[in-house]
């Protein structure tokens, strides 16, 4: 096939040999199959910001690091080079992500080199040696859905545990490779502890995962995993051993009504004060 221009610099620099085919093309990324000596590979090229359905959300993007303040003051101002640094920054995300999760043993595609605004990485396969299907062209029996399930969640405990949170998980961004789920597609990955929205990404993160292995399975239709996981995270309960129930009801405490009222009461005694100087003043 005619080798895609944003994949000729990999061949000059002798990072691939050939470029077999195209292996699928998604809302943020187009990924080709290649070959290097002996090893098939996958290069996703990532789709420049205008051609991308998939949005930087401020959501996404909130606490990221960058390199200096300059950049960050030029990201903030949307100057072109402040837009240029934060595609930068968009698109070498994944690979941070996927070092960082796959230090802590989520089954995740291995990066092998970032290169001009490409990742080549490990292919993923299923038993026959070809590239792996996605879980939405895979139809499931219960008890397989139910063994994939409790894998995939297991997958999201161990990001959490390593400080991560996937962001946008799906039965669209997990394939099904022979030994089981493989999750891709991290580049939206939001930092657990920096982020204010990781609480609700991970609930939706795991509402998917539930809806999707529940049309299979529909008991697992009735499970709260993802309220469990987050409360225990928050209490620092959380571990890569945590035995789940899939059940979660709310804590509520008692009011210390006594204590509020000294709250009030201080404020109230605060502003009378204040007042008084405003008309000593006067």
């Amino acid at each position: 096939m005619k080798t895609p221009e944003r994949l000729r610099p990999l061949l000059e620099e002798g990072l691939i040999d050939t470029v077999v085919r195209q292996l699928m093309s998604g809302k943020e990324a187009t990924v080709y199959v290649v070959r290097r000596g002996d090893e098939t590979l996958c290069a996703k090229i990532y789709k420049e910001a205008t051609q991308r359905s998939f949005r930087q959300a401020v959501d996404y993007t909130e606490n990221r690091k960058v390199k200096n303040s300059r950049q960050a003051r030029a990201m903030a101002k949307g100057t072109r080079y402040g837009r240029q640094a934060q595609e930068a920054a968009w698109q070498s995300a994944e690979v941070d992500a996927l070092h960082r999760v796959a230090a802590a043993g989520v089954r995740v595609p291995a990066p092998i080199n970032f290169c001009d605004g490409v990742l080549l990485m490990e292919l993923v396969t299923d038993e026959h040696g070809d590239a792996a299907p996605r879980l939405n062209d895979v139809v499931l029996s219960a008890d397989d859905a139910l063994v994939h399930h409790a894998a995939l969640i297991r997958e999201v405990v161990l990001m959490l545990c390593a400080g991560v949170v996937h962001g946008d998980l799906s039965e669209f961004n997990i394939l099904l490779a022979a030994d089981g789920p493989v999750i891709i597609d991290l580049p939206q990955a939001v930092d657990a502890a920096g982020n204010n929205h990781a609480p609700r990404m991970l609930y939706r993160d795991v509402q998917n995962l539930r809806d999707f292995f529940g049309r299979f399975a529909p008991s697992l239709l009735k499970t709260d995993y993802g309220h469990e996981i987050w409360d225990l995270y928050a209490r620092g309960l959380l571990s890569p051993d945590t035995v789940l129930t899939g059940q979660f009801s709310e804590r509520l405490g008692e009011v210390d009504v006594r204590g509020v009222l000294a709250v009030i009461d201080d404020a109230s005694a605060e502003e009378a004060a204040r007042r008084a100087r405003l008309a000593d003043a006067n």
